[in-house]
């Protein structure tokens, strides 16, 4: 028997020492390399020198261009059984030419998280009311959704938000968080101990948003009086693609320090007595506290934070939304010993429960195999889907076309 071919889509070619996104995009790529797929990554982005490598995999990589009818012929050749796309954006990009070029092959969408969500708290925040989700961007990543076979959503949270708010069926999403090795107690042993360790930490890509606002509120609201209640202490801030704004918040005097990008986000994350975040916005998973807990870092967070990471388990350290009482936290977790193990111990128990891969990677194959051989019936049960695809090859399409043949002539807009 042949083996399955899957194409995947990339928005950006993954860096898993930039991003989240990165980590989760090789967690899937190795997860159906341990299936025996045959795998081609494509994108229509630029590398750049922390783009993962592939070399070294089975994986075949592929540049491709947008709006332009060379994808179509690459696809025709490469007849793929799966499409993953990395997020709705790609989706609406390249999704008409893979439904027709390749009608019968699955198509699956990694939201990574939803942008809808994250986009409606920005704003809420920004202008201080509450949070509206029918946005122009819902509208666009529920369509983009409802277009595709299945849809991987890596929260809890957003599952629940997707079947309440935006109704949508069951059958065309599934949760898969991070798919994560578990922590036994040989590597626990190997872990720095408190006695070895100083200092705060917070780490983030600089390009997400959310992360630059929470510097900006560790800057503002939490070091000034953190600091003075802990003067030995130094807050070190790491992250990909920091700007000159961030880098011009570094301060000896205040021993507020932008470090810029970690080359091991673990075993930065790992030198560090706590992790602070106080996260006022944002969607998802958060990748910082998953590597946190792999290295037993406790961390200090927001509701917004830890949402949809802990289940019904005591978090890592301690979730609180009051930025007075956070600093109070702070200190605590800081010089007490026994609540800084406990704190650990809990992380141990959030990874081994919630995020090991064993309880998924089965489970979500079985399932896309599933679908896969009843692809017509799925389709026929996703009326809306249908319609909607109908619609964008119509009107998506040809705007493409459009574009495509104004490119051919140098025409500029």
């Amino acid at each position: 028997m042949n083996a399955k071919k899957l194409l995947i889509i990339g928005f950006v070619w993954p860096e898993p020492t930039s991003s989240a996104a990165g980590t989760r995009m090789i967690q899937l790529v190795d997860l159906f390399l341990t299936k025996g797929y045959e795998i081609t990554f494509s994108s229509a982005a630029s590398k750049s020198d922390f783009s993962y490598d592939f070399s070294n995999t089975n994986v075949v990589e592929q540049e491709i261009k947008l709006n332009d009818e060379s994808f179509n012929t690459f696809l025709k050749e490469l007849k793929p059984d799966l499409v993953l796309f990395d997020r709705f954006m790609v989706e609406e990009q390249y999704g008409w030419r893979v439904q027709q070029e390749c009608p019968d092959a699955l198509r699956i969408l990694d939201t990574e998280d939803l942008h809808c969500l994250r986009s409606a708290r920005q704003q809420g925040d920004k202008k201080k009311q509450a949070i509206d989700l029918f946005s122009d961007t819902a509208k666009r990543e529920i369509a983009s959704i409802l277009r595709c076979d299945l849809s991987l959503i890596i929260s809890e949270v957003e599952m629940d938000i997707l079947k309440d708010k935006f109704k949508i069926d069951s059958s065309l999403i599934c949760y898969l968080p991070f798919l994560e090795n578990e922590i036994t107690p040989q590597t626990i042993e190997k872990w720095v101990p408190y006695e070895d360790r100083a200092d705060f930490i917070f780490i983030g890509n600089f390009l997400h948003e959310p992360n630059w606002n929470t510097v900006q509120v560790l800057k503002t609201k939490i070091w000034p009086s953190l600091r003075k209640k802990l003067p030995n202490a130094v807050l070190n801030i790491y992250g990909a693609y920091p700007s000159q704004k961030v880098l011009q918040l570094d301060n000896k005097t205040e021993k507020f320090f932008i470090k810029g990008r970690a080359v091991d986000a673990k075993e930065t994350i790992s030198k560090h007595r706590v992790l602070l975040a106080p996260i006022q916005f944002g969607a998802g998973v958060k990748g910082k506290f998953i590597d946190a807990m792999q290295v037993g870092t406790p961390s200090i967070t927001t509701s917004v934070g830890a949402e949809a990471m802990k289940g019904d388990l005591d978090w890592n350290g301690t979730i609180e939304d009051d930025l007075e009482l956070f600093i109070e936290e702070a200190v605590k977790l800081y010089q007490d010993k026994n609540a800084w193990q406990i704190a650990r111990k809990n992380g141990v128990k959030i990874i081994n429960e919630r995020y090991a891969a064993k309880y998924f990677t089965d489970q979500f194959i079985n399932e896309v195999e599933k679908l896969a051989s009843n692809l017509t019936k799925h389709r026929q049960n996703n009326f809306f889907g249908q319609i909607l695809n109908h619609h964008t090859a119509q009107s998506t399409k040809y705007m493409s076309l459009w574009i495509e043949e104004k490119n051919k002539f140098g025409v500029r807009s």
